[in-house]
């Protein structure tokens, strides 16, 4: 019965109209995948010479044993972001005279066919056989190897529980800041050694089968957490309901002061929280404001007078990545419903206004959220306001005007991860103006003067932007309204 289902779900994407299309494109990404794969083999035969150049003379194994929980962390949080659901089939398949648990069954097994449950091995596997097995026979080797191994499709069980249970609410965009600040935050700032939690457990598993055993035990229940879960909740009217999202009808109550614009602003929230694209975009936003932490704080990117250029760059980064990744999709968004804002009076400017006031919004809010960065020195702070002035001032016109340039459409409801519907060559051409436009107010006046001085430039020419805000709106406005029945026509293809 298994490959009779597998079989069908070949036959519908072989007879699909776009299966020229999807072929080439899961060409490319496997060729992708193939890539990235051998970096990661890569990584694993060169692991014992980078931890003997990092660390001459220590106990390799045992290190690496303490770092493992962090491959761990790193790799709930990509599995989160990448890992897909294996319901998608469920209501073409569940009218047939076929048993649930079968069907469920079925799924469950081919999402274990997947790139992301080879990554582990292939990391430790090579370390293994170098430098393990030297010490504690091949035995201890592969016994470690495959603990290591259940580990990580324990998670892959759990976060196909964790991700239909509570992708949609706050409790999931909650724990996974939990664990980004766990895991990044708790070495960083000393509070505690997360890596002690773990390691005893991969110590012990070279010398005994026991955790091989309850990690296989735990991998199991998982499975199970997760088997059961999907056949209690795989039902046809349940499917067939709108997703019941929690907070999708709440507004953001100003916005209803700036009139059309300021509704519209708030249908554009509604649609940000609602659909899967787009509340990642949001999640990533709230990830970027710990992107300081990379850089600040870091005695390579010191200066005797001054600071970094580098700054600069995570500053704009930090202030301005939603209105970054959003707004270089800015129509595509709206690609479903474009031609009823075009028949309304006034539609397609109040649309593009309401834009505006949410992108600013959303950066005022990431740079009072990253004051903090205070605490590392006061002149954080000035960085953060002079990019966040720059940000919404100048930036935020060339983004959306080179996202203008020949809009694609894209469905909402797909995840952001390795999709690029809506994405063309306007928004590689995004990054440009992004990297270089700062420094090209910033540098001639900080070599003329000083960086304070610099930062003084690039902050009055964010101010003069926003007094001429009117205006550089007016000029994408204009833009849209011009090629209003081009975008219409190109919307209008099927995906």
């Amino acid at each position: 019965m298994f490959f009779t289902l597998a079989r069908l779900q070949f036959l519908k994407s072989l007879r699909s109209t776009s299966f020229a299309k999807s072929l080439l494109t899961n060409i490319f990404l496997g060729f992708l995948v193939l890539l990235l794969l051998g970096y990661v083999v890569g990584a694993g035969f060169l692991l014992p010479m980078i931890l003997e150049k990092v660390v001459p003379g220590e106990d390799h194994i045992a290190l690496l044993n303490s770092f493992l929980i962090y491959f761990f962390l790193v790799e709930f949080l990509y599995r989160y972001f990448i890992q897909q659901l294996p319901v998608v089939e469920l209501e073409s398949l569940l009218h047939l005279p076929i048993g649930k648990r079968r069907i469920i069954r079925m799924l469950l097994t081919r999402s274990f066919v997947s790139p992301l449950n080879i990554i582990a091995i292939l990391l430790v596997l090579p370390f293994a056989l170098q430098v393990v097995s030297e010490k504690y026979a091949l035995e201890g080797a592969l016994m470690w190897v495959a603990t290591i191994s259940l580990t990580s499709w324990t998670l892959h069980w759990f976060m196909l529980w964790f991700k239909q249970r509570f992708e949609d609410s706050l409790i999931g965009l909650f724990v996974i800041f939990l664990v980004l600040v766990a895991g990044a935050g708790s070495s960083y700032m000393g509070w505690f050694n997360l890596g002690a939690l773990l390691q005893p457990v991969f110590d012990y598993s070279l010398v005994s089968p026991i955790p091989f055993l309850v990690t296989l035990l735990v991998m199991v229940g998982s499975y199970l957490l997760c088997f059961r879960f999907y056949v209690s909740n795989a039902y046809l009217e349940d499917l067939s309901e709108k997703d019941d999202v929690r907070f999708v009808n709440q507004s953001i109550g100003f916005f209803s002061r700036f009139g059309l614009a300021g509704e519209l602003a708030n249908l554009e929230w509604k649609l940000i929280i609602r659909h899967k694209k787009s509340r990642t975009f949001l999640m990533m936003t709230g990830f970027f404001l710990l992107y300081g932490l990379i850089f600040y704080n870091n005695p390579a990117y010191t200066t005797e007078d001054g600071f970094s250029f580098i700054f600069i760059f995570v500053g704009v980064f930090i202030t301005g990545i939603f209105m970054i990744q959003y707004g270089q999709l800015f129509l595509s968004w709206n690609s479903s419903s474009f031609d009823f804002y075009l028949n309304q009076k006034g539609g397609v400017e109040a649309l593009v206004r309401g834009k505006y006031l949410l992108f600013l919004v959303i950066s005022l809010i990431c740079f009072l959220a990253s004051v903090p960065y205070a605490y590392f020195g006061w002149h954080f702070l000035l960085i953060h306001l002079a990019t966040f002035l720059f940000n919404v001032g100048i930036l935020v016109h060339v983004i959306i005007y080179l996202a203008l340039w020949k809009p694609k459409p894209m469905d909402l409801n797909k995840g952001a991860m390795f999709n690029y519907e809506g994405v063309g060559i306007a928004q590689f051409l995004i990054v440009i103006p992004m990297m270089l436009g700062p420094y090209l107010v910033f540098i001639p006046f900080s070599l003329l003067f000083n960086d304070y001085i610099g930062l003084l430039a690039l902050g009055l020419t964010g101010v003069l932007g926003i007094f001429g805000f009117g205006r550089l709106c007016q000029i994408n406005i204009n833009r849209v309204l011009s090629n209003r029945y081009e975008i219409s026509s190109s919307f209008r293809q099927e995906l």
